[in-house]
């Protein structure tokens, strides 16, 4: 029996317009037939369904094997601990939805603007009125984090409103909450301290790799979609660029942007010989080159003679093998995140 592939993407909230606008940059866009269904089909990845859930239902979704896979902000895996459940981590990085849980403390407060003066006021706020309150809809990860920064005594509260009221209310004497700008935090006078990150976050794809291993069609459409993501991110660090080169032959073509590293593209640069009405021998060479170094590059391909460059950007850059491959069927290697070089395929 076809047992469909399922994977969750967040069904509202900050993520939601992201999440699908990059699935859809990848080759796997997402259609609904009506914005009441919270079930959809993947074009692209046949046999796959996309659920929309709560954000903060994906990582228990994930664990119980209601999903094969997941987009969710880190901050939310990192909180439900389930990464010692079958769930792995098989891209860290989606490249959106950037925030960071940090610690909001009183403007009031002028003598607290690092991490160790708020361990020194917990210490004298325990010796007149009692433990530190601190509101969080993040317990597990704000709990670990004052206590490795020295802050033994505390009390989390769990709001029941928004957290940023919590300490004008007198309901809490800090808080730890989601921000991306601060703005919030600011607009409430509560103000961000040295050392105060709890954690980075961003959208991060999460896969059951229990529930894709035991079954050989939900590994190939894992691996599919895997080899397409980490393909699309990729290719964010890279142009492609051609351009046409006069030379006795490609030999002679391909040494001369040969002798610089911003021209010897990935794996070394394509020649092919440019069939002109006219007489002289023309090379159209085509290499891969870093975005960071295009000017560069397209400076040192002017001194080697060549004209009519073009660049563009490529959809997709794979390597020689597959990083996010290789979690999934369980083997060593580096949790993908961002894009490298190393291996990649040439133009």
């Amino acid at each position: 029996m076809d047992v469909a592939f399922r994977i969750a993407i967040p069904s509202d909230g900050p993520l939601h317009e992201p999440a699908l606008a990059f699935l859809s940059s990848c080759g796997l866009g997402v259609t609904r037939t009506s914005s009441r269904r919270y079930m959809a089909s993947m074009n692209g990845l046949p046999g796959a369904t996309v659920l929309l859930q709560r954000a903060a239902d994906i990582p228990a979704g994930l664990d119980s094997g209601l999903a094969d896979a997941g987009i969710v902000g880190l901050d939310r895996f990192r909180e439900s601990g389930r990464d010692a459940d079958g769930s792995r981590l098989v891209f860290s990085d989606l490249g959106f939805g950037h925030c960071a849980l940090v610690l909001g403390v009183p403007e009031s407060w002028i003598d607290v603007a690092s991490i160790a003066d708020l361990a020194e006021v917990s210490i004298e706020l325990r010796e007149s009125v009692g433990d530190l309150r601190v509101g969080t809809k993040y317990p597990r990860l704000v709990s670990g984090y004052l206590l490795e920064n020295g802050i033994n005594h505390f009390e989390l509260v769990q709001p029941s409103g928004a957290l940023e009221v919590m300490p004008g209310a007198g309901s809490a004497d800090i808080v730890a909450d989601i921000t991306e700008t601060g703005t919030t935090l600011r607009e409430n006078r509560l103000k961000t301290i040295r050392g105060g990150e709890i954690v980075a976050s961003h959208a991060c794809l999460v896969v059951n790799v229990n529930s894709v291993r035991a079954d050989a069609q939900k590994m190939e459409r894992a691996s599919t979609m895997v080899e397409l993501i980490e393909g699309r991110l990729n290719s964010d660090g890279f142009y492609s660029v051609t351009a046409n080169l006069r030379g006795a032959s490609a030999e002679e073509a391909a040494n001369r942007v040969l002798r610089h590293s911003d021209t010897s593209g990935i794996g070394g640069p394509t020649i092919a010989k440019v069939y002109s009405a006219g007489d002289e021998q023309l090379f159209a060479v085509t290499l891969v080159v870093r975005k960071d170094r295009l000017t560069p590059a397209i400076k040192l391909i002017r001194e080697a003679g060549g004209a009519g460059i073009t660049v563009i950007q490529p959809d997709y850059v794979f390597h020689a093998e597959s990083e996010a491959q290789s979690v999934l069927n369980g083997k060593p290697g580096p949790m993908v995140q961002s894009s490298s070089p190393a291996g990649a395929s040439g133009a």
